[in-house]
């Protein structure tokens, strides 16, 4: 067993291959929530939330460091799609910019967001082609286009979108380029400074084992103070302890788009993981995800190949349901979206693991979806 293993309480006993779904309790998670939010809780009632409000600040730092950037723009929300609306609700409005742009294979979430936004006066619209093709994207940003959203890792094929392209291009036809990392943040580089792009959203449920309800939005120092968000509460104030019913003005930074009153312990759980994810290092992390993914191949006696591609093996097989009811009998704990195969190697998976099911795959004629 690999030392990194023992840092996380791992689904048994077949192999644990969910990380793009959610990624395995780290054992500091339950220590920190104790100590973080049920001992002010028991001890101080209501004089606790200094402690609280101090786990979200690390939250935000945590994030800050992960993404590149400071953590005042960093907003802490409850998932992907909560963040992605607060965003586009408060966009500033441009004169015959009213198209929102997206690839149709993104995570479905995402387009229900961006839809509900037609009652603010926008048209979705969603791109076929191939989303990891710059000129997918080239082809279809123009003048009318107010805001693109994109997969940085597609779910449900692990493509990799080519974000510096997308935010050039975007830039240039003066559109928003907004990134949505949750398949990618803690297993691959996020790099918002050399990417060049205006907002991201994200979650820590996946790779970053943060499980439910630590998603976050951040949010270039250029559009930051130019957004009005229509969903706000009591932390989105600048002074959200003044009371004052009449007088309400957006705090300086991402926290204008923060909401009511949070929840405490989806970030708590948050920054345990992230500690844990960044005492590791997501390097050895992705080296280690590479690793087995060869091991695998080799195994399975096929060539992936993974430069376009996220942590995420997505497999089609020319008999899926057969392929599928072996690895199950195997043990693997994996899923299916329609025809692909989704398995995905963390630290916690061990050689052997990979080597045996890429022996239950050989025959099959796997292949990336």
């Amino acid at each position: 067993m690999n030392d990194a293993r023992r840092l996380f309480e791992v689904p048994g006993p077949g192999a644990y291959l969910l990380a793009h779904a959610v990624g395995c309790l780290p054992t500091a998670a339950r220590g920190a929530v104790d100590a973080a939010l049920f001992g002010p809780w028991a001890a101080e009632g209501s004089d606790g939330w200094p402690v609280w409000l101090d786990a979200i600040d690390r939250f935000r730092a945590a994030v800050a460091s992960l993404l590149g950037t400071r953590a005042e723009l960093v907003c802490p929300r409850p998932g992907v799609s909560a963040a992605l609306f607060s965003l586009l609700s408060g966009l500033p409005r441009k004169v015959g910019k009213d198209v929102l742009l997206a690839s149709r294979y993104a995570f479905p979430s995402i387009g229900y967001a961006m839809g509900q936004c037609e009652r603010l006066g926008y048209r979705l619209k969603l791109i076929d082609g191939d989303p990891a093709a710059p000129s997918t994207w080239n082809d279809a940003i123009d003048d009318r286009v107010a805001a693109v959203v994109a997969m940085h890792v597609h779910s449900n094929s692990g493509l990799v979108s080519p974000i510096a392209e997308i935010s050039a291009r975007a830039r240039a036809a003066g559109a928003i380029s907004i990134i949505d990392v949750a398949q990618s943040v803690g297993i691959m580089p996020v790099d918002v400074e050399r990417w060049d792009v205006d907002a991201l959203v994200g979650s820590c449920v996946k790779w970053l084992c943060g499980g439910p309800g630590a998603g976050f939005l951040w949010v270039s120092a250029e559009l930051v103070g130019e957004c009005a968000p229509i969903d706000i509460g009591w932390f989105s104030h600048a002074e959200p302890f003044a009371f004052d019913i009449d007088d309400f003005h957006y705090a300086p930074d991402a926290r204008r788009f923060w909401g009511g009153t949070p929840s405490i312990a989806p970030y708590v759980v948050a920054n345990a993981a992230i500690d844990t994810i960044s005492t590791i290092g997501l390097p050895k992390i992705f080296a280690h995800n590479r690793q087995l993914t060869d091991i695998f191949a080799k195994a399975a006696g096929v060539d992936l190949d993974m430069r376009m591609r996220g942590g995420t093996l997505c497999l089609k097989a020319d008999h899926v349901e057969a392929l599928a009811t072996a690895l199950i009998e195997a043990g693997a704990r994996f899923d299916r979206r329609e025809d692909v195969i989704r398995l995905s190697f963390h630290i916690w998976n061990e050689p052997v693991e990979a080597a045996r099911l890429g022996d239950i795959a050989r025959g099959f004629e796997i292949r990336l979806a």
